[in-house]
């Protein structure tokens, strides 16, 4: 469900320029400089904003850098992290554009994690094409990952997790953890969003994975 647009939101976000992009092309090949870390996350589809600024708490020696297409979310995701009680934004940054342009904002081999949770599952066939899953965002997460990289994704959608697997599969891409009900047991380590609380809270299963590239797994074995 889009969130309802925000007045405020426009303004807000042209005040706050510094901690929330929309064309970082500054940037490209120098994140790690900025947030001075040697791992870079990078979460697609951020949306209020929960899991990136809790997860940069918990691992703050780590770099975060969230995207967000929605205006009105991103300035939510963004006001949250500027105005939390002792904000601590060394670590984390986001940007408001379209996810399809991140070869602008990030150098080939540049990130070591790309987050996907509870992405759009666009459920008719001819959207398939734009799901964050799919052939043509593997090819650009394939180039932006460094060759140990890895994908994580989180969703409470059963259809889009399955179709994803097989488009990891066809793609080169090796699963290396698969669950189909991810908070049976507590996974400490992972933030839980208010949006995945919402599925827990109605026992409902939460479905996830990692994903490396073949020629990676086959580095990590030798």
């Amino acid at each position: 469900m889009r969130m309802r647009k925000k007045k405020w939101a426009d303004p807000w976000l042209a005040e706050h320029s510094d901690y929330i992009y929309e064309n970082p092309v500054e940037y490209k090949g120098r994140w790690r400089e900025l947030f001075g870390c040697e791992i870079l996350h990078v979460e697609i589809g951020t949306g209020k904003g929960d899991y990136l600024n809790n997860m940069a708490r918990m691992y703050p020696s780590e770099g975060w850098v969230g995207i967000e297409k929605d205006r009105s979310a991103a300035a939510v995701a963004a006001r949250k992290a500027i105005e939390e009680e002792n904000p601590d934004l060394h670590n984390k940054r986001m940007i408001v554009n379209r996810a399809e342009d991140m070869c602008e904002w990030f150098e080939e081999g540049e990130i070591d994690i790309i987050h996907l949770n509870f992405s759009d599952p666009w459920p008719k066939k001819h959207t398939h094409k734009r799901r964050l899953s799919s052939k043509s965002f593997l090819d650009m997460y394939d180039r932006l990952l460094n060759e140990n990289g890895r994908i994580r994704m989180k969703t409470d959608n059963k259809d889009l997790f399955e179709d994803s697997v097989c488009y990891l599969n066809e793609n080169g891409w090796i699963l290396v953890e698969f669950s189909v009900d991810y908070r049976r047991t507590n996974h400490d380590e992972d933030a839980v969003t208010e949006y995945e609380q919402r599925f827990l809270d109605l026992n409902q299963p939460i479905y996830q994975l990692c994903a490396v590239r073949r020629k990676a797994d086959a580095l990590m074995v030798e």
